[in-house]
């Protein structure tokens, strides 16, 4: 795993092989935005130790959607350390191990990706403490917003720190080669509409779910996606 530094003394990155998470601090308060895969507990712990905090600090994990590489160490973490597990309502069944991940509808280029993803060790059923609709304010980042983001999974969310100007937006968005939609979506013209509604909210960060932070014509690369998407 490597950490990597997005905002000083506030986000910083935990890259994984597959995916990644990110770790935003209030002070000593700590927000866990994805949980990376079931064996990442150890190092989300270590990364959080080497930056001089205390895990017993994680007050929160938002967890952007339900897919193995986002949710995985979310219930270890949160039954060590006592923090509060939030998802959207729709998303909330299959992270609890309730109802099946939902099938995506894969273009022919995305199949050999998405049977790589799936090396990825499954996540255990793991406890969702509080259920999103889209539009809740959470006490984070100066007022964290909730914006319902469906097409990736049905239950998809971005989450916008507009005091700072930072979005995160889950497979919302991708940036593996460039900007663009995320891939293994369950409804492509739903996600398209969903990044149209991101980009709109103009961030000077977007923090992906997968490839680098974009911090420099933000917005106007999440605006270009739009019309730049594969076929």
């Amino acid at each position: 795993m490597d950490l990597v530094e997005v905002l000083p003394d506030r986000l910083h990155m935990l890259r994984f092989p597959i995916g990644q998470a990110y770790l935003w601090r209030d002070g000593e308060s700590l927000t866990l935005i994805d949980a990376g895969n079931a064996e990442s507990a150890p190092e989300i712990e270590g990364a959080i130790r080497s930056l001089g905090l205390r895990p017993e600090r994680l007050d929160r994990i938002v967890l952007t959607h339900c897919h193995r590489d986002h949710v995985g160490a979310a219930g270890e973490l949160a039954a060590r350390w006592g923090a509060q597990v939030l998802a959207h309502r729709l998303d909330a069944p299959v992270i609890r191990g309730e109802a099946p991940v939902p099938e995506p509808v894969l273009l022919d280029w995305e199949v050999p990706l998405h049977e790589h993803g799936l090396t990825v060790p499954e996540a255990p059923p793991t406890r969702v403490d509080r259920e999103l609709e889209g539009g809740e304010e959470l006490p984070f980042g100066g007022g964290a917003r909730i914006v319902h983001a469906p097409g990736h999974t049905p239950g998809s969310i971005g989450i916008h720190l507009p005091d700072h100007g930072v979005l995160f937006t889950g497979d919302c968005v991708a940036g593996v080669q460039q900007v663009m939609p995320g891939v293994f979506n369950v409804d492509r013209a739903q996600a398209i509409a969903s990044l149209g509604k991101l980009a709109a909210l103009s961030p000077s960060i977007a923090c992906l779910g997968h490839g680098d932070p974009v911090a420099h014509d933000t917005a106007s690369l999440l605006r270009s996606a739009l019309t730049t998407t594969p076929a």
